[in-house]
């Protein structure tokens, strides 16, 4: 519910607070007074696309603040979480625009997007009036108000379900099929390069260990004759002969040295244990250096065979092995791909069925529902002096989709036997209006905690049908909250609050004031509604019979 609005330069509006109430709140004044600047100003704040030029001429500039009481389980809670805004029972909404035209928003003192008030908006408020392109003149969203009139959201949401899934299902065979196709088409070249690889069977490391023996194998011939001289100068006719004959030496006279050969002795011993390992270590280099030519010739055949592999497909010689796994695992989704797909096309079919059974059900559910709609809309238009007119709920078939298999849009003819159409298109401005009544009094059911404002949706009636618009309007607001711009003196009186909206002229500047009217300055203003300029005490008589109905 809209609780209050200040406005701060804009338009012709320097300074403006407003506090409205529950009920049918009314709003009246002269053409040209600026009540559609107070419509201007709220969708400013609501974040509705509107004029361009807001600012009040000559100040730097304009701000709107909007404030609203939000009950629990209001829609308006779940736009702010999604937003991550902060919430509570009372929500406010500020924008500014700088004379510049830049905007800048906030909710509950948070800043936020021009999106995220619109979204608020739809929550919040709703706009009707003979240019409404926003709520029940828009086509495109009678289907919502028919599923929402006949209380088809629980189906309506898994149907969206089952089209999410549905949706998925299609995907998956789309991609099964694509990647089947794909591997058709290069399986002769899986299959081939599968076999060189199975039939090389590289190793990791294979590579490194390969290029290192084929190395060492060509150094061999180099370096063995010097290990050689080496194995022969530490062997037994070499030095460990030569230590051999010495230790024997000094052993037959060391009893004799008084102790003093034992330690050469020793020394001896320990060089002797040294030269053993150092004479087994070069005779084992000498057989790693002893090959065959043909270990060499094969060394590089495969070496040379391993490379050329790793090129042809263009990766590392270690990865030939990670490389044949790839290829190995097409081949086995290759050689699975029929059943897999077979698979994923029944879970499709399923899907599809889900689908199809469920929105024909929704289909038929709207079907029922459009003819209690048009039953409930017939009469209200009775009592609007529209009892000929005819209104028709048109549920077509429609392009499957995420809300189901139809197309719903409301169309009326003025009398019988003349040609259905579109409510925009066939009403004229009074019968639009009394429409859009009749149509929002069998939907407000539905929309709780929303404030609907009629902007001059009476124009055009008058006498016994502007006060049956008015009675319509007074029963709309019973249990929430409506604001009415109106020029009809029968709907002004069925106001539970009423509002004049003056323009001024001070110091050559114009603008634009609200005044909240007692009973007293009511009698006056629904009176110069009927009379005009000239209010004469038959219209003030007239405007208490009004008031006092």
């Amino acid at each position: 519910m809209l609780r209050g609005l200040d406005i701060r330069d804009m338009l012709i509006i320097d300074r403006l607070e407003l506090a409205f109430q529950p009920g049918l709140n009314v709003l009246t004044g002269e053409t040209g007074a600026g009540k559609s600047i107070l419509l201007d100003s709220l969708g400013f704040v609501l974040g509705w696309r509107g004029r361009a030029e807001l600012v009040r001429q000559g100040a730097e500039q304009g701000e709107v603040t909007a404030w609203f009481d939000l009950p629990e389980g209001h829609a308006a809670h779940a736009v702010l979480q999604e937003a991550g805004l902060p919430a509570g029972p009372e929500l406010i909404l500020r924008r500014v625009n700088t004379s510049d035209g830049r905007k800048t928003a906030w909710v509950n003192d948070r800043r936020c997007s021009g999106d995220v008030l619109r979204l608020l908006s739809e929550t919040l408020v709703e706009l009707h009036g003979q240019h409404d392109d926003r709520g029940l003149l828009n086509p495109r969203g009678h289907r919502d108000l028919l599923d929402s009139f006949a209380g088809l959201e629980d189906e309506r949401a898994r149907l969206r379900s089952l089209w999410s899934v549905l949706g998925k299902a299609r995907k998956a065979v789309e991609l099964a099929e694509a990647a089947l196709a794909a591997a058709r088409d290069e399986e002769e070249y899986l299959r081939h390069a599968m076999a060189e690889l199975d039939a090389l069977d590289p190793q990791a490391g294979e590579d490194t260990a390969l290029d290192a023996a084929r190395r060492l194998m060509q150094g061999a011939e180099k370096i063995r004759e010097d290990v050689q001289r080496a194995h022969d100068a530490l062997g037994h006719d070499g030095a460990e002969g030569a230590v051999g004959n010495a230790m024997r030496w000094l052993d037959g006279v060391a009893d004799k040295a008084e102790g003093h050969l034992d330690a050469p002795l020793s020394a001896l011993g320990r060089a002797m244990v040294e030269l053993d390992e150092a004479t087994d270590g070069i005779a084992r280099t000498l057989d790693v250096l002893s090959f065959n030519p043909v270990d060499l010739e094969e060394t590089e055949e495969r070496l040379f065979a391993i490379r050329a592999l790793a090129r042809k497909h263009d990766i590392l010689p270690d990865d030939l092995g990670l490389f044949g796994d790839t290829l190995r695992q097409k081949l086995t989704a290759l050689d699975a791909g029929d059943a897999d797909l077979a698979a994923l096309k029944k879970d499709l079919s399923s899907a599809q069925s889900d689908y199809t059974q469920a929105a024909e059900r929704l289909s038929g559910a709207r079907k029922k529902a459009a003819g209690k709609l048009d039953k409930a809309v017939m009469s209200e238009l009775a009592p609007l002096k529209m009892d000929r007119a005819v209104f028709e709920t048109q549920v077509s078939p429609a392009d499957p989709g995420p809300d189901g298999i139809d197309l719903v849009a409301f169309s009326v003819a003025t009398n019988p036997g003349a040609p259905a159409g579109p409510l925009a298109r066939i009403a004229s401005g009074g019968e639009l209006s009394r429409f859009l009544l009749a149509l929002k009094v069998c939907l407000t059911g539905q929309n709780s905690g929303v404030t609907m404002i009629f902007d001059e949706i009476d124009r055009g009636v008058g006498g016994a049908t502007a006060d049956a618009v008015g009675r319509r309007l007074s029963a709309l607001a019973e249990d929430g909250q409506v604001l009415v711009v109106t020029h009809s003196p029968q709907v002004a009186a069925l106001g539970a609050h009423h509002w004049r909206v003056e323009k001024q002229v001070k110091g050559g500047m114009t603008t634009s004031t609200v005044v909240a009217l007692p009973q007293d300055a009511r009698v006056d203003e629904i009176a110069r509604m009927l009379a005009g300029d000239s209010i004469t005490d038959e219209a003030r008589g007239a405007a208490r019979v009004l008031l006092a109905g």
